[in-house]
């Protein structure tokens, strides 16, 4: 751990002590060496162009999450007995967005080098290339399954590429992309998709499937999941800086995420894009429990069906 790059424009990551760890956990080295997770929150929000603040979105992530029940009542497990662990906020440089993409591949990197399964925290959806940057690298067989109301496959918004607009644009040159919730994007993304033939799978779509096998039909070995939080509806997530209506439910959600989960290798996730509401909790316990869940899912043993 104390190989933590420095040039990432953090501390050396012993040195890192976040202003709250995920569940409350121990930060200590030997926490560290024994977590099978380990959380990056990145407080960054450079290229939104709604509304901003998305930077303060881990922060509460984490905050809202020692308020957590360590047990899952759906799968009768306690995912922090594997090993949880949190290191501090990624630093942020102004420079450029692309430098915070690749501060974020780094940190991705070292993860992985360590055998981690990284947990990134967002800050703007754009830092999830990073991340997927990191991860193709080590597992070729690799999908991206994109949850989000967005398509995010713009070749450049407002003058850039470095976009959260664009984030999935760079990410289909890694790796195969199914998307999952969609439901705003622009005459040209919808080009993209029929071009490319990229699986999506509209928000309008989703109350005809029968389950979600045809996604996890679609999906290959290794996975990467994306979380944008507004792929949920806004009833349930008002706290998102894009918000639009006709989303998914937790329900729904949890339910696709169970069935990856169980028949394929998830190698890493992020759940991105939090924009805190003061006085309003309920957007950060569900990010919180998102993240808990999910890890509860990929935690447990494959062959196992029910409690």
């Amino acid at each position: 751990m104390s190989n933590w790059p420095e040039a990432m424009g953090s501390e050396p990551i012993e040195r890192l002590v976040p202003h709250y760890s995920f569940l409350g956990l121990p930060v200590r080295q030997e926490a560290f060496n024994d977590s099978r997770a380990v959380i990056l929150p990145v407080p960054y929000d450079g290229t939104t162009t709604y509304r901003t603040g998305t930077r303060e979105g881990p922060r509460a992530i984490l905050q809202a999450s020692r308020e957590l029940e360590l047990f899952d009542e759906e799968t009768c497990t306690e995912a922090y007995r594997e090993g949880i662990f949190t290191v501090g906020e990624l630093g942020v440089t102004v420079a450029s967005p692309r430098d915070m993409v690749e501060r974020v591949r780094r940190a991705g990197e070292f993860l992985l080098s360590h055998s981690k399964l990284p947990v990134l925290l967002g800050g703007e959806h754009l830092l999830s290339l990073g991340m997927i940057q990191a991860v193709v690298e080590k597992f070729r067989n690799l999908t991206i399954l994109h949850l989000d109301a967005h398509a995010d496959l713009r070749e450049e918004y407002q003058g850039s590429a470095y976009s959260n607009a664009c984030v999935m644009r760079h990410a289909l040159k890694r790796a195969p992309l199914v998307q999952v919730g969609i439901r705003s994007l622009s005459a040209d993304e919808y080009d993209v998709i029929k071009a490319r033939n990229i699986p999506c799978f509209f928000a309008h779509q989703l109350s005809a499937k029968n389950g979600w096998r045809e996604v996890v039909g679609r999906l290959g070995p290794e996975v990467y999941i994306s979380i944008d939080l507004d792929v949920f509806d806004p009833s349930c997530m008002p706290a998102v800086g894009t918000p639009e209506p006709g989303g998914m439910t937790w329900q729904e959600v949890t339910a696709l995420l169970r069935e990856v989960a169980r028949d394929r290798q998830v190698v890493g996730f992020d759940v991105m894009e939090l924009l805190p509401i003061p006085h309003l909790a309920a957007p950060d316990f569900l990010a919180a429990r998102l993240v808990y869940k999910l890890l509860s899912y990929i935690f447990l043993d494959k062959k196992r069906t029910a409690c």
